[in-house]
């Protein structure tokens, strides 16, 4: 499969890449279809691009790389709708947002993507009774050395 994305251009898609996303996420409610794009199999990065809106990309942050404590409770309601288990347990990202430069870069604590690798479902959850923010700095300390170098 094809599709446009003004931050990839032309994409060739397979299937194992697409996410079903049944109720959109919230803000684009008639966003169904995703792509899912690994950024580099070693980053905390990926991109979630829409298969039908080419301006639509959300970068996601494996919250497990930056928040060692991050956690929270999936409620039944939504384990059985994405078909998760302990033996197929959720694979969880944050939206991340920047404005300017890297280093404010912000993610979205509060309502974390969970993806059902298996069956290819995925679902925005927004969290209950946290004190988690929609805009919480993923850098709070500045940038990591190796960011700063540019890499190899």
């Amino acid at each position: 499969m094809k599709i446009q994305s003004t931050r990839f251009g032309e994409l060739d898609v397979l299937e194992e890449q697409l996410f079903s996303f049944p109720h959109g996420i919230p803000g684009f409610p008639e966003e169904k279809s995703f792509v899912y794009i690994l950024h580099d199999p070693e980053s905390p990065f990926a991109f979630l691009q829409s298969t039908t809106e080419a301006n639509l990309t959300f970068i996601l942050v494996n919250p497990f790389a930056f928040f060692k404590d991050y956690e929270f409770v999936l409620e039944d309601e939504v384990a059985k709708e994405l078909d998760l288990s302990e033996e197929n347990p959720p694979q969880v990202f944050l939206i991340a947002s920047m404005k300017g430069k890297l280093a404010d870069m912000t993610v979205n604590l509060l309502a974390p993507i969970v993806l059902n690798g298996v069956n290819h479902k995925g679902r925005q959850v927004i969290l209950d009774k946290t004190e988690y923010s929609t805009s919480h700095k993923l850098f709070p300390d500045g940038l990591p050395k190796e960011a700063v170098k540019g890499g190899k």
